[in-house]
């Protein structure tokens, strides 16, 4: 018999988040790429992409918690940031090219606050040359890096919060609270052109991914001195701490049930139909997240058998 080809298996591990705070000069994906070495799992994708000048909280999904990503992504972000007037770049951060620059007087603090209030809300916002975003499936930094910039569709966003910190002319720092797929580079350049006198970003921290916040986040450091200690999974947040979901609690043959894509019944309580809920086993295990149908019963959304204990 022909022996099969592939990876070999993974051993089994621990499925949870880590919460990294990314360096400035590191790509979202260099920090899964460090996180599958120290984990010694392929099984790790990142619950947003941050530049990489930016730093901050970067949600890392690992194993089986990468089943849990459409029940915790989006969400608010919020950031704390710093933008340029005066000078235009190619990627409307820090780290382009200058393209333009203003020569005349920088705008009083008055009206600086006064255009942020402008962007409270939802607005649209075309996405940069140089993001993520593809056309005909290939990214558009490649496009850019091309010398090619093509017609991009705007997109609607949503802005809670837009505050002004400190204003030292031609330096502004704000804090953002906003809807995931955001551009804040995008927003400095757009405030930039609303002032007349040009923008970009200078820097910026990311402090909150839906929920996720700054003081669950690990120094990328102090990861790696735990990889070679073998600590980085005792790091790891359970999958329901994120999921802040209601628990239900599920007999030994619910759990056989549910792990065959059966439903359950929901009980007597206040669930209306359409709430979702953590299923766990009886030792608080999570087996799968249930949505509450007609009828009270608990239908299985997504079910997480590698996580279940065995019966």
């Amino acid at each position: 018999m022909a022996r099969r080809r592939g990876r070999p298996p993974e051993a089994p591990g621990p499925a949870g988040f880590l919460v990294v705070d990314k360096p400035p000069g590191w790509t979202s994906h260099d920090v899964v790429d460090a996180a599958r070495r120290w984990l010694g799992t392929r099984r790790v994708g990142h619950l947003g992409t941050l530049d990489p000048l930016a730093t901050g909280v970067l949600p890392l999904a690992v194993r089986e918690a990468t089943k849990l990503v459409p029940f915790v992504e989006g969400g608010v972000k919020c950031y704390a940031g710093s933008i340029q007037l005066g000078e235009e770049t190619d990627t409307l951060d820090a780290e382009g090219e200058v393209v333009r620059r203003h020569s005349g007087p920088f705008p009083e603090e008055a009206a600086v606050r006064a255009a942020l209030r402008s962007f409270l809300g939802e607005i649209w916002q075309v996405p940069p040359m140089f993001s993520a975003v593809k056309r005909g499936g290939v990214p558009l930094h490649r496009l850019a890096r091309e010398g090619l910039e093509v017609e991009r569709a705007p997109k609607r966003v949503r802005l809670e919060r837009l505050e002004l910190l400190a204003y030292a002319p031609p330096a502004l720092e704000i804090e953002v609270e906003c809807s995931a797929g955001t551009y804040v580079r995008a927003l400095a350049s757009d405030l930039g052109r609303k002032l007349g006198c040009g923008a970009h970003l200078a820097f910026l921290r990311r402090t909150r991914s839906g929920p996720f916040h700054a003081a669950q986040a690990h120094p990328l450091a102090a990861l790696e001195a735990l990889a070679e200690a073998g600590g980085v999974e005792a790091r790891l947040l359970s999958p329901l701490e994120p999921l802040a979901l209601p628990v239900v609690r599920l007999t030994p043959e619910e759990v056989r049930r549910v792990l065959h894509g059966g439903d359950v019944a929901g009980g007597q309580g206040p669930l209306a139909p359409g709430t979702r809920v953590a299923g766990v086993a009886p030792d608080g295990t999570l087996v799968a997240v249930l949505e509450m149908h007609a009828g009270r019963r608990l239908q299985p959304l997504r079910v997480l058998p590698t996580l279940a204990p065995p019966g």
